[in-house]
């Protein structure tokens, strides 16, 4: 049966109409069973997550349940996330990866600023510039000058091509016009091991993985990464302080949903989360970490995950980086 214009726009406002419906019952309904959290990371994003899941399970009347998803660096929690029903029952707890990867390997089954529906920025972990003690520089102005007056003497470790820390010290590179040589390991962890044998000169590494290397003199810190300075390392200039403000990178958090995601039930998981990321208790947590909860509204943090995805894209076109 063919339908004269009239009447095909006055169905297609009645489809409308039911599917605004189904998805007011279903978020005033919501939850009716527990929520998964996927994790495609160990350490702070497998912390946080967990954090975060005891929080929300009272506080929604339904189990949170921390899923971990590791492997393909993140991409196996990214995708299945990216392809979850949008219904609030799969969340994705992301980190730098979920903009980076897609700029290193546009490949990957999924596209961080349209397949997902931010919620709320959670928190950040500072990263930090250490040195091995052998090398002379004493401060972030020491090391840029140390570096230029020998090209391609000093070298890095990260946690491989493409990784966070491996990004910072491009943008380092970008930033000040130096050469230093690129050694990448199978991880972040396994390059701070790398620095502490003096294996590499210096590494960008987590402040909450360095703390207490630099109470034992085995590490040098020359800045922390951040707008702010952390609480465990109170000696340690930030990046500003040390003389380059453009230098910060710190490993931030961020709870997602598929895109698609009714609008109450975003807006409900993000009142729940800035709650319970702020809550004392887990505000303690962090710090112990070396970090912060965060707070704002979807379109915050929407407009975050914009902004690292364009900032980290500069530096991977700028540095011509390409995934291996």
């Amino acid at each position: 049966m063919k339908l004269d214009p009239p009447r095909r726009i006055t169905t297609a406002l009645l489809c409308a109409l039911l599917a605004m419906s189904a998805q007011s019952a279903l978020a005033q309904s919501y939850p009716a069973k527990p929520i998964r959290i996927l994790l495609p990371f160990a350490g702070g994003t497998d912390v946080v997550g967990r954090l975060l899941a005891a929080k929300l399970s009272p506080a929604i009347g339904q189990q949170v349940v921390p899923d971990p998803r590791l492997g393909a660096g993140g991409n196996i929690a990214h995708e299945a996330a990216a392809k979850a029903a949008p219904d609030g029952y799969t969340l994705l707890m992301a980190a730098p990866p979920v903009v980076i990867n897609p700029l290193l390997n546009p490949k990957v089954g999924f596209d961080p600023l349209r397949d997902f529906a931010p919620i709320a920025l959670l928190g950040a972990i500072p990263n930090a510039l250490v040195v091995h003690p052998s090398v002379p520089a004493k401060s972030l102005r020491e090391l840029v000058q140390l570096a230029r007056s020998h090209p391609g003497k000093l070298s890095y470790g990260s946690g491989g091509v493409g990784s966070a820390n491996h990004l910072a010290a491009e943008l380092l590179k970008s930033l000040t016009q130096i050469n230093i040589l690129h050694v990448p390991y199978k991880s972040a962890t396994i390059a701070l091991v790398g620095a502490m044998s003096g294996e590499v000169d210096i590494v960008f590494v987590a402040t909450s993985s360095i703390v207490s290397y630099v109470k034992e003199g085995r590490m040098r810190p020359l800045a922390v990464l951040d707008v702010k300075r952390v609480g465990s390392l109170p000696q340690v200039p930030t990046s500003a302080e040390a003389g380059i403000p453009q230098l910060t990178a710190v490993n931030w958090y961020v709870l997602l949903a598929p895109a698609g995601t009714p609008r109450e039930i975003v807006e409900r998981l993000n009142v729940e989360s800035v709650k319970a990321m702020t809550a004392s208790d887990t505000r303690e947590r962090l710090a112990a970490m070396g970090g912060e909860p965060a707070s704002g509204t979807p379109a915050q943090a929407a407009d975050f995950l914009r902004t690292e995805f364009e900032r980290w894209g500069k530096v991977i076109r700028d540095a011509g980086i390409k995934a291996e």
